[in-house]
């Protein structure tokens, strides 16, 4: 069962948290300060766990993982801006700031600080950026498969051009699952689970499936991080930190290790047989690649 949770992101933006299934109970109280959340009635006492997801992704990329979690943390999946059930206006900023202000708070809202941040991909910059700003509310942080140089203006132009490649609107989802998991010319070989990813950031209208946010808010997001390098406020981070990469992933072990060595209390780990979606491509093997991580936190 997923729990909607409204949060008021930078500007006003309406957020939609979502807690995935039945965090455990406690002994202690509710305590309606620590979640004023109403839906949220349990797991109050247990150290809180904020997942970002990537440009395009959705809080229910992350149901699995949070699940996974919730046995003892209260894990939280944030919609960000433009994204899932959250605010899409038009006239919204989709910056770096307001990425990063609404994580902030997402945690203050929630009760969930100081939290482990897990981010995938834009939602991992996210992360570390505000671990940066506010270590008062990050005490752990996980970075899947987000590069910290500068990707460039070819990069952009691509991710410009791809979008005008897709066939939309899809007829059914079994095409979109097709498309993205085969027929894309962005895949190197069929891949199942990328052609789920996509199925569920799409919703049905009128005329067939199409994706659930809006492609040039996307590109918007996505031009105020791609021209820059982010090395400065990685080196920023004080807690601890795991770089996971999944071995066929966008983020090269080279520059793993090099923003690991960057990190004042950064650490390594990769996943076999998966690509950039990570947590999605190998869930067993994303959850064994950070369970040490976090029990390492827990008994901090």
């Amino acid at each position: 069962m997923a729990r909607r949770i409204d949060v008021t992101g930078a500007g006003g933006v309406r957020l939609a948290a979502w807690e995935f299934g039945d965090p455990p109970k406690t002994d202690r109280a509710h305590d309606p300060a620590l979640s004023p959340a109403p839906s949220s009635s349990g797991g109050a006492d247990l150290p809180g766990v904020l997942l970002l997801h990537g440009l395009m992704g959705r809080a229910s990329h992350w149901a699995p993982t949070a699940r996974w979690l919730s046995a003892r943390h209260r894990a939280v999946a944030l919609d960000q801006r433009g994204h899932g059930r959250s605010d899409k206006a038009p006239q919204a900023a989709y910056t770096r700031d307001a990425y990063v202000e609404d994580a902030e708070a997402a945690l203050e809202q929630l009760g969930l600080g100081p939290a482990v941040v897990i981010g995938h991909a834009m939602g991992a910059l996210t992360g570390w950026q505000l671990a940066a700003k506010r270590p008062d509310l990050v005490r752990g942080l996980i970075i899947c498969d987000m590069r910290a140089s500068a990707l460039g203006t070819a990069s952009q132009h691509t991710w410009t051009e791809w979008f005008r490649a897709w066939p939309v609107p899809f007829a059914t989802l079994a095409d979109v699952r097709k498309w993205f998991g085969e027929d894309d010319p962005w895949v190197e070989r069929p891949n199942r689970a990328r052609g789920e990813f996509y199925a569920e950031v799409m919703a049905e209208s009128p005329d067939g499936w199409r994706p659930v946010f809006e492609p040039e808010q996307m590109l918007r997001s996505r031009e105020t991080w791609v021209y820059d390098a982010h090395w400065e406020e990685l080196a920023q981070v004080r807690c601890p930190t795991l770089v996971v990469r999944g071995l066929d992933g966008e983020l090269g072990r080279a520059e793993a290790q090099e923003m690991v060595r960057v990190l004042p209390n950064g650490q390594y780990a990769e996943v076999a047989d998966a690509g950039h979606l990570v947590h999605y491509d190998q869930p067993e093997a994303w959850r064994t690649a950070i369970e040490p991580f976090l029990n390492t936190l827990a008994t901090a």
